[in-house]
């Protein structure tokens, strides 16, 4: 039995034989809730343990079938070509599958749930500092992918502009400006994740729909368009930094860097439900990514634009109802991937107390999640370099949140029941991610510093 389980025990064991006296009683009750409290269990403003397996798969699903799958043909497989591109999918798949599975399996770790990545990795090494140091790690990796929803989102939005005029009187930023504001609007609506419920379905359904619409026109355009170069563009030097970038890309397309936080919300069993969970995500749920990503590259080869919707030709009305749905998708799976901020700030500055549209409760949402994509769409205008996001994303938080630390945590839980080669496997891959993760820091940084060149501040990509 866990620590925790035997002082829980005890003290209930306490409160049952002190029963007439109500200070003994007061007293032992107030320790267990002050236990609790510190441990940082359910203390929590937003929802648990409320959701089935399914509706958590359909949140996973969510964030890989997003608009962001519109543009690996070109973050990925032009950097990589055919052959690295295709076995790249399966394996950074597969040990995506694997490295989250360890995640999901140390949710009640101690006898208790840990609803955050940062209660988790605290209370497996005991220190405030590492409580600090993920969620500093988990921050950067939702603000990122955050931002480059909202650039996404402003590219939809600029693609059905250009379809009627491109006079240039308005431009990305100007679109990533219009795309932050409904965000922002959507936010303050869905007090938390599991409110999300019916938006999953219509996010399912926008995300088939562009989804369906880029692989059908770029079929087309496949059949009817002379042989494709395929070959790797640029130098020696920029072939090698933009391999690593895509690597980068690869893992950032199966990874959300908030698998606890997710897993706070499904029912028990919470970890056989989320492993229910992640099985779906990794089987029926990456198929359109796939067919999307391998599609557009056959069409269109190395000049595959990072938004695929820009490269296909076909019927207006179908290009502006593909861009219409992505940018719809792209509000929903933002939401997503603020949610573990949001819950930050309402549970620690907001009120728990009265309903959720209550007038206190929505001016809270109002301030502080506006206030926050404020932020966000702010940097997104200013850099709306989409790649660039993608690559130091899965560089600076995604390979250390969901690899490193994953291994590293798995290790230091189950030491005393692993044998010595099941610790030297995780040990290898701490060592291999952590060498992985320095280099494709350097070559995103490189790529930014080399966009910042060719483009300037607020540019029109």
């Amino acid at each position: 039995m866990s620590e925790w389980g035997m002082r829980k025990k005890l003290i209930l064991a306490v409160t049952r034989t002190t029963h007439d006296d109500d200070t003994a009683a007061t007293t032992t009750t107030s320790l267990l809730w002050e236990e609790e409290k510190e441990e940082g269990a359910p203390d929590t403003a937003h929802q648990i343990s409320n959701d089935s397996w399914f509706q958590v798969g359909f949140v996973l699903t969510t964030g890989i079938n997003s608009a962001y799958a519109l543009g690996y043909s070109s973050t990925v497989m032009v950097p990589l070509g055919w052959f690295a591109g295709s076995i790249g999918f399966i394996l950074a798949a597969a040990i995506s599958l694997y490295a989250n599975a360890l995640i999901a399996k140390l949710h009640e770790f101690g006898g208790r749930r840990h609803i955050r990545y940062r209660d988790l990795a605290a209370h497996i090494y005991g220190s405030r500092k590492v409580y600090s140091l993920t969620w500093a790690l988990q921050y950067i990796n939702l603000f990122m992918i955050n931002t480059g929803y909202i650039i996404l989102a402003g590219q939809s939005l600029k693609a059905i502009y250009v379809l009627f005029r491109d006079d240039h009187i308005l431009n990305l930023p100007h679109f990533i400006g219009m795309a932050g504001l409904v965000c922002a609007i959507f936010a303050f609506g869905i007090p938390h994740l599991s409110a999300l419920r019916i938006w999953l379905g219509f996010s399912t359904f926008f995300s088939l729909i562009y989804i369906i619409a880029a692989f059908v026109l770029s079929l087309r355009d496949g059949m009817n368009a002379p042989a494709r170069d395929y070959s790797i563009p640029g130098s020696k030097a920029s072939k090698i930094f933009s391999s690593v970038g895509a690597a980068a890309n690869l893992l950032f397309a199966f990874n959300t860097g908030m698998l606890p936080e997710i897993q706070a919300t499904v029912e028990q069993p919470v970890v056989d439900n989320m492993l229910k969970a992640l099985y779906f995500q990794f089987t029926a749920g990456v198929l359109p990514m796939y067919a999307v990503t391998f599609m557009g590259y056959w069409t269109y080869g190395s000049t595959t634009s990072s938004y695929l919707l820009n490269n296909v030709t076909g019927p207006i009305w179908v290009k502006i109802m593909a861009n219409v749905a992505a940018f719809l998708q792209t509000v929903i799976a933002l939401h997503i991937f603020a949610s573990p901020m949001y819950e930050y700030l309402d549970t620690r500055y907001g009120s728990s107390k009265g309903s959720a549209f209550s007038f206190n409760n929505l001016s809270f949402r109002v301030l502080v999640r506006g206030g926050y994509l404020s932020v966000n769409t702010l940097v997104a205008a200013l850099l709306p370099f989409l790649g660039d996001f993608m690559s130091l994303t899965g560089a600076f938080s995604t390979l250390p949140l969901t690899f490193i630390l994953a291994n590293h945590m798995y290790l230091m839980a189950k030491k005393n029941k692993l044998t010595v080669s099941q610790k030297s496997w995780h040990w290898l891959n701490v060592c291999v991610f952590s060498g992985m993760s320095v280099a494709a820091a350097i070559a995103a940084l490189r790529l930014i510093v080399t966009d910042s060149k060719t483009y300037h501040f607020f540019a029109d990509i």
